[in-house]
């Protein structure tokens, strides 16, 4: 078999799993292209290809291109960037893997930390010519916490925020007051109600036609002023410009992202505000929310299960 394993930025893929037991050619590849020839030139020998999440998307085009492929991998349980109704109709079967559950949380909780206790403009102090601290964090007990999206890892983010002395609030589309009473949260009617009630707001959801854009110019436009917004789900969730203008209109209005429109994110980009990320109100993440050693661990060997399973002529995890 040829086996191409995708986007694999850490070089950590050869090292996590046995791919040698598979006794197949692995080429690995650290980049992400998306220019659809370039695609086709670099993945037509493979038999087998191995996705990082939804760093390439797989579309019927570009699987239209590649006559040898025979098997997909992705990690984690879904993958919106892979079209499985033409994989099915091409005779390519789709497998994926588990994943871990608390990995992002943990992040969304690190970032709502370091915004609000100011780390990386007193960071920047210490090493520049000042060489200490200049200004004054703020605590997370007595604030509100919002969550949009009260799924597994909302319901996570509800636990830590009380942890910490937050009182907690969510929001969305499908949000019951059972769920909310299950978890000891209150239920705002609207987002725009949750972005005016709490201190610190954090996302949550899946990217679908409802959540696209769903955090946009009038909910920003409700934020309180200190307002601090975290997301770790998705970019589209969130209009960019729209929180581009509620963070110059609002000095105080601080927000951190992990995800973007475009990944990873273009040089030029107009979220890469030095004067916003210079005082600290803006924190770009490169989309770590799922990148540990563990969860990595997780997708590469069951990786090689999936292959090998398939190999012998009975798949495991399908997709599609």
């Amino acid at each position: 078999m040829k086996i191409a394993v995708l986007d694999d930025y850490a070089g950590a893929a050869l090292r996590l799993a046995d791919w040698e037991s598979l006794g197949g050619e692995i080429t690995v590849f650290n980049d992400t292209i998306t220019n659809h020839a370039a695609l086709v030139d670099r993945l037509k020998p493979f038999e087998v290809i191995c996705l990082m999440r939804e760093r390439t998307p797989m579309t019927d085009a570009l699987m239209a291109d590649l006559p040898a492929l025979k098997l997909l991998v992705t990690s984690g349980p879904r993958n919106a960037a892979i079209d499985l109704k033409a994989a099915k109709a091409r005779g390519i079967t789709v497998c994926g893997t588990e994943t871990r559950k608390t990995t992002t949380s943990e992040l969304a909780t690190l970032m709502i930390l370091a915004l609000n206790r100011r780390l990386m403009p007193e960071v920047a102090n210490l090493h520049g010519p000042v060489g200490w601290q200049t200004t004054l964090g703020r605590d997370l007990a007595g604030l509100t916490l919002g969550v949009i999206g009260l799924g597994n890892i909302g319901a996570q983010m509800a636990a830590l925020g009380r942890a910490f002395g937050m009182e907690v609030v969510a929001w969305s589309q499908n949000l019951t007051e059972e769920r909310c009473a299950e978890l000891g949260v209150r239920r705002m009617e609207s987002l725009p109600a949750l972005m005016a009630a709490s201190d610190v707001s954090t996302v949550h959801l899946i990217l679908s036609g409802r959540s696209r854009g769903l955090v946009g110019a009038e909910a920003f436009a409700a934020a309180k002023p200190g307002h601090c917004f975290v997301n770790t789900s998705r970019g589209p969730i969130a209009d960019t410009g729209a929180l581009l203008d509620w963070l110059r209109r609002d000095p105080t209005a601080m927000a951190g992202l992990d995800v973007y429109d475009v990944e990873p994110l273009p040089k030029d980009d107009p979220l890469r505000d030095a004067a916003l990320i210079e005082e600290g109100r803006l924190l770009l993440v490169p989309h770590l929310g799922y990148v540990t050693e563990a969860t990595f661990r997780t997708f590469y060997e069951q990786t090689v299960e999936d292959i090998a399973a398939w190999a012998a002529g009975a798949p495991i995890r399908e997709l599609n």
